[in-house]
């Protein structure tokens, strides 16, 4: 194994930089509206089950494969492979986050939008005129692009400066941040009339809620928000240290991005209960639904509701910009270690065809809009093709792989960083990557095509 490797330079640059790569547009985006649509707490308590032993096994068998192979993530893999097939898990995992990133830039690119439609006072209106807003402008054709390029741009720029100086300080800044922004305004939302209501909704568990589509929910959003199968793990887990605690690294990674996704509920169910919006709105929440919601509950205090909506979309960047970097460094760690190219070089390549992927993904919703195959445009087919088909297939393949085929002493010096930590954890990780984990990965995949 290589020794010569940048590492991360702080336990707290580890956590940062692997929560920031897990917190994401779906914390803030998808966790608020999932509780809502099945119904509050007692989704949640389902989710942190979940997350307990289907999330942070997966995450923990990325960190394995990619300390032990101490390079990008297809090299990782490669290296525990030994020239088999399973070689192929790695080189998928990076063409994943590859795809990923350039539809999810343009997604991003939405939030820098409403950062600047809320300075300039252009989202202030009823809810039809809100819905109109985002129907034009997101179908436009030069607005969505700028805004894409602008927000990859700014993603090379933390990635061409490598671990340390690149990705390990911005972690350090945007997530204190992030943090920084949730807080505010949770305590603004908190502090708005019927506010109790949502709190109540939120932490109060209805157990008469819970059924099959809960736990289906719950599950398939335990495995997608903690970034599994996408490479950002395991590209991640290569800059750690001999030293680090893998298994608690997982539970701190897991807690802060949990912890996010709570933070979010408390913030956006007081403000919707205080004006009354259903909980369940999906996700047309936060572009169509909210910006009328900060509309209305903060209609007597202008400022104060100017404020909340400006940091409540420059939270999202932030969230969408910190998965953009993790995304962006598989494929530029992967351009730079296999063709022996340096990193700035590779993560300009990375750059340029993301840009160019992102552009054909934003026409695609509109101006190309007519271009499409079998009903789906070409933001709707990564969409799909990465989520639905590329996550869970690489999620399985890696419990199979690293439970199954990677020599169980190396799975064990690993995981217990040669016996020092976390003995009595390792048998119990070892049944729920061998069993309970690729079975629930199953599930996740079948449901998504209406199979169960």
């Amino acid at each position: 194994m290589s020794t010569e490797r940048v590492n991360f330079g702080s336990k707290l640059g580890i956590i940062l930089a692997t929560a920031g790569s897990a917190v994401g547009l779906g914390n803030v985006w998808c966790f608020p509206y999932m509780t809502g649509e099945n119904g509050g707490a007692a989704f949640i308590f389902i989710y942190l089950l979940c997350v307990l032993f289907l999330g942070i096994p997966c995450m923990l068998a990325e960190f394995i494969i990619g300390r032990r192979g101490a390079a990008n993530t297809a090299r990782s893999y490669s290296r525990l492979a030994n020239g088999t097939p399973w070689k192929y898990i790695g080189l998928l995992g990076v063409l994943t986050g590859f795809l990923i990133t350039s539809y999810y830039a343009v997604v991003s690119g939405w939030c820098l939008q409403y950062i600047f439609a809320t300075l300039v006072g252009e989202l202030k209106g009823d809810s039809a005129y809100v819905n109109q807003y985002f129907q034009e402008f997101s179908t436009s054709t030069f607005r969505p692009v700028l805004w894409t390029v602008i927000i990859l741009l700014l993603t090379h720029y933390v990635v061409q400066h490598g671990v340390r100086r690149g990705i390990e300080r911005a972690s350090k800044l945007l997530m204190p941040t992030l943090f920084i922004l949730l807080l505010v305004i949770v305590v603004a939302a908190c502090m708005l009339p019927n506010a109790d209501a949502g709190l109540r909704f939120l932490f109060q568990p209805d157990f008469t809620h819970l059924n099959r589509n809960v736990f289906l929910g719950a599950l398939g959003q335990s495995f997608y928000s903690l970034s599994i199968a996408m490479g950002c793990i395991c590209t991640y887990a290569s800059y750690f240290t001999r030293e680090t605690n893998l298994l608690r690294s997982a539970v701190q990674v897991s807690v802060v991005d949990t912890l996010v996704a709570i933070l979010a509920g408390m913030m956006i169910f007081p403000i919707a209960f205080s004006v009354g919006v259903n909980p369940d709105s999906g996700p047309s929440l936060i572009f169509i639904t909210l910006p009328n919601v900060f509309n209305t509950a903060f209609s007597g205090m202008p400022v104060m509701g100017f404020l909340v909506s400006l940091a409540f979309y420059a939270l999202l960047s932030l969230a969408a910009l910190t998965s953009l970097i993790s995304l962006h460094e598989v494929s530029t760690a992967f351009l730079h270690e296999e063709l022996h190219t340096t990193r700035q070089r590779g993560a300009l390549v990375v750059t340029v065809c993301t840009v160019v992927l992102g552009i054909f993904c934003s026409l695609s919703l509109g101006a190309m809009g007519g271009l499409q195959w079998a009903g789906k445009t070409l933001f709707d087919w990564f969409d799909f093709v990465t989520g639905q088909i590329f996550l869970p297939l690489g999620g399985f393949l890696t419990c199979i792989f690293l439970g199954w085929y990677v020599n169980r002493e190396v799975v064990f010096d690993e995981f217990t960083n040669q016996g020092m930590h976390s003995l009595k954890f390792f048998r119990l990780f070892l049944f729920l990557i061998r069993y309970v984990c690729p079975v629930c990965i199953l599930i996740i995949f079948l449901h998504q095509f209406g199979l169960i």
